[in-house]
This record gives C-alpha cells, structure tokens and sequence, in this order.
C-alpha cells in the first residue's frame, strides 16, 4: 500500500478513517449480543448427530456451528458488544482460539438450567439485549438486524423453532419469571413462553419461524443449501 506523505492529505484521509470508525461504531454499539455455546468435545456435543456423523463428526459439527455463528454475529454487530457464554469446558482450545482471533468475551455459564443460563446472560448485557445458541444456521445477520429493530417497539422478541422452542430470544428489561417452569427441551417451550409473556403483560415479536441443526434428518435439509452446506458441514 502507498502512503501519501502529505500531511493535509494524511490528516485528511485519517479523519475520514475516524469519522467511518465513528459511525460505524455508533451503529454496532446499540446491538448487545450475547451466545450460548457448548465446547466441541467428542461425545458430549451434538450427541443427536451421532448416529450420522460419529462423535468426533458430531463434535466437528459443533466446532463449524461455534464458528459461523460468530461470524454471522461480527457482521451484525462489534466484538465488544458479543459475549460467548461457554459450557462443558471453559477452556477448550476452540473458545481460546475464538477469543484471539475474534476479540469477543468469553463468560462461564452458571450453574442451573437452561433459563437460569439465558436470564445471566441477558442480565449481564445491561440492558435491551439478543441471545443466541450456535443450533440454527439460517439465522442470518438480516433476521438478526431485524429481530434488534422490532425490539425498539417491543418488550420481547422472539424467532420460534419448528421443534416448538426456539433460536432467539430478545428482552428490554430481563425477569427471571420468564423462564421460570418452562418444560426445557420438549416442544412445549415456546407455547409455556407465550403464557408468561401474557403473565407478565409484555408485547412479543415474532418476525419468522426457523429450524434447528439437530438430527441426522436437518443435516440433508441443510444440504440442500449448498452454499451454507459448504461452510458448515464437517
């Protein structure tokens, strides 16, 4: 790269520079993310994959999944702004590397289930915040741009799944009443969530339904996507 040693020049093009970082910044900042991830470990992740992949094809599988959701998640928004909430194995060498190339934060998930987890998680974003798993591929920065929009006007949000749970969730102000006797992996997760939202009087957007990367039979619906399919199957 040349450099123009002209100093009006130099100042000039470094202000232009700032002034991109600046708006750049001032968009990213308002878009607080946060994922749930479990450490790629051979018998431990993906275990419904299995049968089709193996354990070390299942644990790859979580490892690509870990990978682009966090690529999706830095077009959308900065590093700063991105929390990866790590499971199974804080320090599992996929979360340290992620941590050095990508610049995001790595936060231990707490002890409890599965709504414990989410509302730490959207407790520590202090404020209007979207969570994340890493199980839903066609979770584009589009739909996440669009999810933190219909935020603005709402209490929550939401992306229901096909299973009956679902692949975002988005809160103004965390309760942790939200969470509080849902049936966590059945697929009654998302209607049980609906009752609390009702409970709670809070509006609730859903702007689409998507599917999960789950079972053996997702992993020929994803093929049929060539493109995702290229960056995501080991």
């Amino acid at each position: 790269m040349c450099v123009d040693h002209d100093s009006d020049g130099l100042a000039g093009s470094l202000g232009q520079v700032r002034g991109n970082n600046q708006r750049r910044d001032h968009h990213e900042d308002g878009l607080k993310l946060a994922i749930l991830a479990k450490a790629p470990i051979p018998g431990q992740a993906k275990t419904r994959m299995i049968p089709a992949l193996g354990a070390e094809g299942a644990a790859r599988l979580q490892h690509r999944l870990i990978e682009y959701t966090l690529k999706t998640a830095l077009e959308t928004t900065s590093a700063r702004n991105i929390t990866l909430w790590t499971a199974l194995e804080h320090d599992h060498p996929c979360f340290v590397d992620i941590r050095q190339r990508f610049g995001v934060t790595l936060r231990p998930q707490p002890e409890g289930d599965l709504g414990v987890r989410m509302h730490a998680a959207l407790c520590s974003a202090g404020g209007p915040s979207l969570l994340i798993g890493t199980d839903c591929p066609i979770l584009d920065k589009t739909l996440l741009k669009t999810c933190h929009k219909r935020l603005k006007d709402a209490d929550s949000v939401f992306l229901p799944a096909e299973d009956g749970g679902y692949a975002l969730v988005g809160v103004r102000r965390p309760d942790p009443r939200l969470f509080r006797g849902i049936d966590w992996g059945t697929s009654s997760v998302m209607s049980q969530t609906r009752t609390r939202l009702a409970e709670l009087l809070w509006t609730l957007e859903c702007p689409t339904t998507v599917w999960d990367l789950d079972t053996p039979q997702d992993l020929a619906r994803l093929a049929d996507m060539e493109a995702l399919a290229l960056e995501i199957l080991p």
